[in-house]
């Protein structure tokens, strides 16, 4: 196939030549994917197929700010709850809250934050709560 097209010959009784004789010498069989259908995409056609589907192989994700930080809440509370000490739930909640104040203040782009600082007295208490 890395052969130059010679002169005189048109390109696509050329290039119809090389399909044929590949094919004969079975350069085509035992391809990856041969015979599974191709991978369905309900949404239509979108520019960026091929970085999504990157950044699905690699486990990579972009989140708007606001939606980063409410995942970001939600898996510190949920360490909170796990977490071995009452000292290191109040830790946890202090860090966290850190991040949502100044967001609170300052929007984020993206959709409405909808978050507000944890009580970290209540979240101790769900904490005591879950321990016995």
């Amino acid at each position: 196939m890395t052969e130059r097209k010679p002169p005189g010959v048109s390109f696509e009784s050329w290039v119809d030549r090389q399909v044929r004789q590949a094919t004969e010498n079975g350069e085509f069989a035992d391809l990856p994917g041969f015979g599974k259908p191709l991978p369905e995409d309900p949404g239509g056609y979108d520019e960026l197929w091929w970085i999504k589907g990157k950044m699905h192989r690699e486990g990579l994700a972009v989140l708007p700010p606001a939606l980063a930080l409410r995942k970001e809440a939600e898996d510190a509370l949920a360490e909170a709850l796990r977490a071995p000490s009452e000292a290191a739930v109040r830790r946890i909640i202090a860090r966290i809250n850190e991040r949502i104040t100044p967001a609170m203040l300052r929007p984020p782009p993206g959709p409405p934050l909808g978050l507000k600082p944890y009580d970290a007295d209540a979240v101790v208490e769900e904490w005591r709560r879950g321990r016995e």
